[in-house]
């Protein structure tokens, strides 16, 4: 753990936006509604690129840029195997361009989970493997000493288990109604205008 007395402008500016991005993930994994999450998204990752940029750490701050561009087209061309592609090779490019270390293969690992989760899958399945991602990008953050973003990304893993957790009993306890794409409470959790 970083000794908070020592720390630079900048890296202080880093644990700060990695607890930005921790109270908007809270938010966006406890949500059983996909178009809610990933908007939600969209504000937790500008808050962790700043963070990875205060600290440094270019491979996770590019990755985390194509992250946004990645849920935006996610959203639009859902289940596009060209798209997906396209992203994975400029989340190589990127990586390939920025690359410092060996930490950053955690980053290059969670923005590939992602990128496959985000095109390909929908509801429990794609909390499974988003899960995975946050579990990678926990470990960055823990390598490059954020305590707000391993704090984000471990309480986002433990949340999205407890939603997987919901969902499965929600579709044991309503057969045949689909609650991976829309969640049981629909009426109360709208996708966004």
């Amino acid at each position: 753990m970083p000794d908070l007395q020592n720390l630079s402008a900048s890296a202080l500016a880093g644990q700060l936006f990695g607890m930005i991005a921790l109270a908007i993930c809270l938010v966006a994994f406890s949500s059983r509604n996909d178009d809610r999450l990933l908007v939600l998204l969209i504000s937790a990752n500008v808050a962790f690129a700043l963070q990875f940029a205060f600290f440094s750490s270019w491979t996770a701050a590019a990755l985390t840029v194509l992250v946004i561009v990645r849920i935006v087209l996610a959203r639009r061309f859902t289940g596009s195997q060209w798209v997906m592609w396209m992203v994975l090779a400029m989340n190589g490019v990127a990586a390939t361009l920025t690359w410092q270390s060996w930490v950053d293969v955690f980053a290059l690992t969670a923005a590939t989970l992602g990128t496959i989760a985000m095109f390909q899958l929908r509801g429990i399945a794609m909390r499974v493997v988003l899960g995975a991602a946050a579990f990678a990008w926990m470990l960055n953050n823990l390598v490059i000493g954020s305590i707000g973003g391993t704090l984000a990304e471990g309480l986002i893993f433990i949340t999205n288990i407890i939603t997987i957790v919901r969902m499965a009993r929600a579709r044991r306890r309503y057969p045949g109604v689909s609650v991976d794409d829309v969640g049981v409470d629909a009426r109360t959790d709208p996708p966004p205008r």
